[in-house]
């Protein structure tokens, strides 16, 4: 690390990536810092993905079949020669600056162990959903404190010897696309290590996302892993999508669930409670009013860079949002208590 311009291996995990990988990789090719290398890890890929690599002059670790992200970028730090790693998603397109401001940040800050960024807030996929589901990502990024408890790997890097000293991604827990960063960010924490988000240190996502692979990722590959995580650590940060405001939105859409369901029975007169359904409205606006308060910034956020429209349509996705990761946690809290870690 006391060289002036530090190696930087750049580790892409593919699966199957052939529509976003060229833009990756032509993108790292352009990159204003000249020491690195890019290897990428096929992740047992089907189409042409590990050819279009190749064209590119980068180096290609092949798995035999799909394993997952972790497995993926474990196999290309093996054959890394830096002394950081930076790991870039294969949709993410990074800036000419991006190497440079890695480099820089571990060679004017010598006791942090990572840093990661944040997706930009210009989205490559113009449909609703993936740009509100990019723009979110953004906005809890930029509004986070600078020194983090977590990790991310879509953009985001850290030092060789702390990566093995720590025996890199969980391949073994988390043999598909998971919260495997998030993981080795707490790893990092407990021993000590520093990691920072850097707001600055922007890439561009160009994955276009549907309803399906939203909640699928949302509840299956984060909440659930996540809520596990947290319950079996016994350690819920005050971190990202884990802040204080967070945990009140997501208990308000709790109180919001349950007297919506109130509501929609009385009306259907499957019970006789006289006064409840009035005292279920008054609560529901209440909750309402709530949750659109605590997020004024975020939905100021959406307001600004897409309009009213968008907005109207974002908050009540959002609202999904939160009810459904409160759920996941409650599940896994109560199956935890009752059967114990191996049934979180």
């Amino acid at each position: 690390m006391k060289s002036e311009h530090p190696f930087i291996s750049v580790i892409v995990p593919v699966h199957n990536g052939e529509k976003y990988i060229a833009e990756c990789l032509e993108a790292l090719r352009k990159s204003s810092y000249k020491s690195y290398e890019i290897i990428v890890a096929d992740d047992g890929s089907t189409d042409n993905s590990a050819d279009v690599c190749r064209s590119f002059g980068a180096k290609v670790v092949s798995l035999q079949s799909r394993s997952g992200p972790a497995s993926a970028r474990n196999a290309g730090v093996k054959e890394a020669s830096g002394d950081i790693i930076l790991f870039i998603d294969a949709d993410v397109v990074a800036r000419q600056e991006t190497l440079r401001r890695v480099a820089t940040t571990f060679q004017d800050n010598p006791d942090v162990a990572a840093v990661f960024g944040s997706y930009d807030d210009s989205p490559s996929a113009p449909d609703f959903l993936s740009q509100y589901r990019n723009l979110l990502h953004h906005y809890v990024h930029q509004r986070s404190g600078r020194e983090a408890k977590t990790f991310w790997a879509g953009c985001g890097a850290v030092r060789r010897d702390i990566f093995l000293e720590l025996g890199g991604f969980d391949s073994a827990r988390f043999e598909k696309p998971s919260i495997e960063d998030i993981e080795l960010g707490y790893r990092m924490t407990e021993k000590g290590y520093k990691i920072i988000l850097d707001k600055e240190l922007q890439v561009k996502h160009l994955k276009e996302w549907d309803w399906d692979s939203m909640l699928r990722t949302d509840i299956f590959s984060r909440a659930v892993p996540w809520s596990r995580l947290i319950i079996e650590s016994n350690s819920m940060p005050v971190d990202l999508n884990l802040s204080i405001s967070d945990r009140i939105s997501t208990l308000l859409t709790g109180v919001l669930s349950v007297f919506t369901a109130l509501l929609i029975l009385g009306i259907l007169n499957l019970y006789d409670a006289p006064g409840l359904e009035k005292f279920s409205v008054i609560v529901i606006v209440t909750a309402i009013a709530g949750l659109i308060y605590i997020n004024r910034g975020l939905y100021g956020f959406f307001l600004k860079k897409r309009g009213m429209m968008f907005t109207l349509m974002a908050i009540p996705v959002h609202f999904l949002f939160y009810f459904y990761s409160g759920a996941a946690f409650t599940v896994c809290w109560i199956r935890y208590n009752l059967h114990g870690k191996t049934a979180a």
